[in-house]
């Protein structure tokens, strides 16, 4: 069965329309198709549905999933931030809108001035961010990183724990980190903790693949090792944001994982 939750379209950030990228599914052999524009619900952040319109984001997905209901099954979900102070990927924050699924994702990490720092928007963006609001402190930026995620995953009531090492996206090509550092691997460890305990999936994620970044999945090998040690299950996710990448690397990472089948019946 050829599936993918993450899918992003003109309505957030994405390249294409719902309607191209279903055809593209389909031309691509896919079984299913989820969507998962991003949403800071109720507030507005760049590269997200705005709140205003997530309403007609919602019916414009149901509209198409009936008229292809004959030849695909599509989802609709969300790519909910979790942004202490302002949002969260709760399911009783979207429950008017009755998404399939959640995937819970941090783009931000906030800093102990209350400044929002992006993960993946930019090498240079990030290198300011953790000059300017962790007095260059890369380790404490990180730490930071995870320690919001093991509190998104214990706090809220969502499906996916979305690309949960995306602090690794710049940093094969804009190194500022060493992988192995023990207290790199002490997060990791009490993060699939978390993980486990929270019942939730984790997404092998291909989505900085496509955009030219690694040439790697999120999780990496051995963050995937210490989650499956401790009984947590995956799905195959593209991270798309054009109708050409729903499959990026499937090829390549297709049959790495017991992945889960049909999550959201």
């Amino acid at each position: 069965m050829k599936t993918n939750y993450h899918t992003h379209t003109i309505w957030c950030d994405g390249k294409d329309d719902p309607e191209t990228v279903i055809l593209s599914a389909l031309d691509k052999g896919f079984d299913e198709i989820g969507f998962s524009s991003h949403a800071t619900y109720p507030d507005d952040s760049a590269c997200t549905v705005p709140a205003a319109k997530l309403a007609d984001y919602f019916a414009d997905i149901r509209a198409q999933a009936a008229k292809y209901a004959d030849r695909i099954r599509v989802l609709c979900g969300v790519e909910a931030d979790f942004i202490p102070g302002s949002t969260d990927p709760d399911r009783s924050r979207y429950a008017a809108f009755a998404p399939d699924y959640i995937i819970g994702s941090i783009h931000y990490v906030i800093a102990p001035d209350g400044a929002r720092v992006p993960v993946d928007h930019s090498p240079p963006l990030l290198r300011d961010g953790i000059d300017a609001h962790f007095r260059g402190d890369v380790e404490g930026y990180i730490r930071a990183y995870f320690a919001q995620e093991r509190e998104m995953v214990t706090r809220f009531d969502f499906d996916v724990v979305g690309h949960p090492d995306l602090v690794r996206k710049f940093n094969v090509k804009h190194p500022y980190f060493d992988e192995g550092a023990s207290w790199y691997r002490e997060e990791l460890v009490r993060t699939a903790d978390a993980i486990a305990a929270s019942g939730k999936l984790v997404e092998v994620n291909t989505g900085a693949i496509s955009r030219g970044w690694l040439e790697d999945i999120y999780p990496a090998a051995p963050f995937r090792d210490l989650l499956r040690e401790r009984g947590v299950k995956f799905i195959l996710s593209s991270d798309s944001h054009a109708a050409d990448t729903l499959d990026c690397a499937f090829d390549r990472f297709g049959d790495a994982e017991a992945y889960i089948q049909r999550p959201f019946a």
